[in-house]
Parts: structure tokens; sequence; C-alpha cells
């Protein structure tokens, strides 16, 4: 099968695409074919070695976490899917493979890819959209009513954040710059604020939860625009938040939290329904093929992506428009 690899650490210029073995499946897992895979900001952290002592000095590696695909092989012990099934989830991005033509997979994590998305829509949704349902609903136990601020409204984590806390009938701020405030309005948002123009961190407006979804701020920053009990999450443990994650554990009764996206087919499923009733879509900035990656980690690297970059594996998929 094709794939991209790398033998070494560095630069986008390691990416290789290149012939490899197509995976063998365990008893409990199945052999996806992927359709489209998604850049997230741990691949090509993982890429520049970042996350050497995490990710480890084995090489070759393929990279790569989110995919969308099709069942084509399946385990003995799998046997709650069949061959033909439409799948989407997304694998540990320090192990990866999902930048490939196959992809074995644990057949728990899995679930039926949204039946009105294409498998390019789908792509972008496993490990983003997590992100933001887990973080909000299971660390922030959002409630209806609740005043949410997204910070980064416009990226991957943010545009999944700010529908799932509208679908949930929060009152939604987005933090955005504002070539972007636009999209952000259209994705629900009952305000939004651009950050080239006002500090959100000096409001006197006060919230339940702060979803910091690009990790730009901190806990200690966003104190006094939390509510007493208010929760603050972020995606990025900075030491600033690590700290603040096990002072505020005991000592105030407001609370700092981190969120690490985990493959679960229940939330998929969540996910799913969102989608399905059309209260939840993907925003595609880009779409690139799998032999241009190196291309499109180097614009994922410029900061500059409003909702996600998508890689097509098979060509000829449709793409929704952020309009």
């Amino acid at each position: 099968m094709k794939a991209i690899v790398i033998d070494q650490y560095g630069s986008p210029d390691v990416l290789r695409y290149q012939d490899i073995p197509t995976p063998t499946i365990k008893p409990d897992q199945v052999l996806v074919k992927i359709h489209a895979s998604s850049i997230n900001p741990v691949d090509w952290k993982i890429r520049q070695g970042l996350l050497q002592p995490l990710s480890g000095y084995n090489f070759p590696k393929v990279l790569g976490c989110d995919l969308s695909g099709e069942v084509v092989e399946v385990g003995e012990k799998a046997t709650s899917w069949r061959v033909g099934d439409q799948v989407y989830t997304f694998v540990n991005p320090l192990f990866g493979g999902a930048y490939a033509e196959y992809v074995a997979v644990s057949a728990t994590n899995l679930s039926y890819k949204p039946q009105n998305m294409t498998y390019t829509e789908a792509a972008g949704v496993p490990v983003a959209g997590l992100t933001a349902l887990q973080g909000l609903l299971d660390l922030g136990q959002l409630r209806p009513g609740q005043r949410v601020l997204i910070n980064g409204a416009s990226g991957g984590v943010g545009t999944f954040a700010v529908q799932i806390a509208t679908a949930m009938n929060a009152e939604v701020t987005g933090v955005c710059g504002t070539a972007n405030v636009e999209i952000v309005k259209r994705l629900g948002a009952h305000t939004v604020i651009d950050y080239t123009q006002e500090d959100f961190t000096q409001q006197e407006i006060q919230y339940d939860i702060i979803f910091d979804a690009v990790g730009k701020q901190s806990f200690f920053n966003c104190e006094k625009v939390l509510k007493p009990d208010g929760i603050y999450i972020s995606t990025l443990p900075t030491v600033d938040n690590m700290g603040a994650t096990l002072q505020t554990l005991f000592f105030s009764n407001q609370k700092c939290k981190l969120v690490l996206a985990q493959p679960s087919r229940r939330d998929l499923d969540a996910l799913r329904d969102l989608i399905e009733t059309g209260k939840v879509k993907t925003i595609i900035d880009r779409t690139y093929s799998l032999s241009d990656l190196a291309e499109a980690h180097t614009y994922s690297e410029m900061g500059r992506t409003v909702g996600k970059i998508v890689i097509t594996v098979n060509e000829g998929l449709q793409t929704i428009n952020i309009d």
C-alpha cells in the first residue's frame, strides 16, 4: 500500500510517499481502507520531534490519526462489524498509521460514518470533534442556558465546540480573528469577539465555561472572567495549566481542566447523531491528496486554518463549502 513515512524527525521534507506492507490485523481488529484523513497539530508536532519522549525513536513511522473509510477485513473477535461498513474514528497519534491507504483499528473504537457526510467531511471530525465534545460535556458538564466562551472559535476544535455548545442551548461567545467573525456567527455563536480589537480576559462578563481550543490563554489569565464555580478547559498542557489543574483540584471552586480526546464509540455515535440532525458540520479549509502531505503540513503550521485540512486518499471525493 501507499503511505507517508518518516525515517527521522524534522521539517515537512522528511515526509516520504512510498510503498509499505499492508497491516495485518489482530483478532479484535478490523482493516479499514482509508478514503480520507485530516491534519491535526499533534501530527506535525510529532514529525518535528517535539514529542520524542512519547513518540519514541523507532523508525520508520507512519503518522496521522483521523480517518474515514470502509471495512475490508474483520478479525474473528470483531463480530460487530462487516466488510463494507462505512466507518470513522481516530487512532493513537503517537502510533499513527492514518496517512496511508489501509490501517488496522480496534473494533471497539469505530463508529458508523454519518450518512449525510462524504468520507472527506467525516475525516475531519474525530479528533477535533471528540476534543470539543469530551471537553464541553465530560469535563465542563455543560448544561442548557450556561454562558460559554470558545477561544479559537474558527479553528478545527473551535468550530466543533461552537456548534456543539449551540446545539446544547448554551449562550455561546466565540473568539477569533477579524477575517473569521462572520463564519463563527454562521456556526451559531450568539456573540463574536475579534481578538485583534478586544481582549476577552479584560471584560466584565463572566462565563460558566471557558474552552481554550487553541491554548493561547491560561487559567490564571481567565480567572476573573470565570464565574466563582466556573470551569476553564484547555487543549494545551502548559506548565501553568498543569499547575493550575492540581491547584484548583483542592483549593478552588473554579476549576482548570485539560482535555485529551479519547476514541470512544459512544462519543462518535453522539457526534454522528448531531451531524445527521443537521446541528454539526465539518468546516473544511483546504483539501490535499496524500502525496501532497508535506504541503498540507506546511500550511497547517502557519496557524491560519479555518476549520480542518483534509487529506484525500481516494480521488474524486466532495467537500462542503465553508459558506
